[in-house]
This record gives C-alpha cells, sequence and structure tokens, in this order.
C-alpha cells in the first residue's frame, strides 16, 4: 500500500486548496469538515464511479461522516466533536492522510481582547484548511473570504498556523 513519504508537500497543497474549493464558506459556526486523503489511482481501484476518467490528482479527498453532536445553535460548540473524532479516529492502510476544513474568524492584532469576535470593528471571515499524511508532510492553508466578488482569493500558510491541529492529525493517523 503506498505510504505517504511518497507524496510532496505540493501534492498536500494542491488538495487542501482542492478542500476549500469543495466546501462553500458558511460563517464561523460551520460544522467542522473531516477529510480522508487516499491515493487517486487506489480510490480509482476500489471505487471506479468516484473518480472521473481525466481525474489526474495525485490524492483524493473523501468527506467523512458529519461530526456527531456539533451542530450549530447556541451553546454548541464546533470544535468539540473535532477533537474527539481526532483522539478516536482509525482510517485504514489506503488513507495516507487526514484534512480538516473550519471556517474561523480571524482578528488582526491590537483588537480589543475584551470583545466578542462578531463585535470587533475589523474581524474577517477565513478558512482554514489542515492536513498531514502518515510520517510525513503537514500543512495548513489560511484562507481570507473574499468581501467582494471581484476580489482575488488571499491564501496564506505558515509552519507555524494551527500547528495544534496539525499535530491532532499526524497523531490521529498514526499506527
Amino acid at each position: 500500500m503506498p505510504h505517504a513519504n511518497r507524496y510532496s508537500p505540493d501534492d498536500l497543497g494542491r488538495t487542501l486548496r482542492e478542500a476549500l474549493d469543495f466546501l462553500v464558506p458558511d460563517g464561523p459556526d460551520q460544522t467542522p469538515t473531516v477529510f480522508a486523503l487516499v491515493p487517486t489511482p487506489v480510490l480509482a481501484q476500489m471505487h471506479p464511479e468516484l473518480v472521473a476518467p481525466d481525474d489526474d490528482s495525485v490524492l483524493s479527498l473523501l468527506a467523512e461522516e458529519a461530526l456527531p453532536g456539533s451542530g450549530r445553535g447556541p451553546g454548541t460548540e464546533p470544535y468539540a466533536a473535532l477533537e474527539e473524532f481526532l483522539a478516536t479516529a482509525s482510517w485504514p492502510e489506503s488513507v495516507v492522510g487526514a484534512a480538516v476544513v473550519l471556517d474561523i474568524v480571524v482578528l488582526p492584532p491590537g483588537s480589543q481582547p475584551d470583545l466578542p469576535p462578531e463585535q470587533q470593528p475589523e474581524r474577517r471571515a477565513a478558512r482554514l484548511a489542515v492536513g498531514a499524511l502518515r510520517g510525513g508532510p503537514r500543512l495548513a492553508l489560511l484562507e481570507l473570504v473574499p468581501e467582494s466578488p471581484d476580489e482575488a482569493r488571499e491564501l496564506r500558510t505558515h509552519p507555524d498556523l494551527a500547528s495544534d491541529l496539525q499535530d491532532a492529525l499526524s497523531a490521529a493517523l498514526e499506527d
């Protein structure tokens, strides 16, 4: 079975960007979405109906079931179910990685710590895609949600971006 060290950080980055494109932004309370990452040739062999004949991607996204208990509404904590899922997840060997997409709010430096995010005047809606491959690369991409339809997409990354979530995904993939 393929090992993650056969895949580059660029392969993971392309797959995370595809995960960002897969979901429509729906606000910071949207349930986090978890994906299993499977080599596209393996998926085509196991489930040919899931892969288009012209699909030349290295890795394919398989959305996991919706996380239980993380629905919208007052008093719900969308990240508690994610934490529990990652602590107990196990994937077959054909799954070489995992990714999570979250809708978040980004606050600028110097924001008022005593105000909730929705009351911060310069807050920005953003999407965070975090991925890890078994024994291999880890990456997080932050996409600021455009404020107008004409605004270009803005993707950012940093080695320390969402490092706790990168660690949790890596740990969830350990055998």
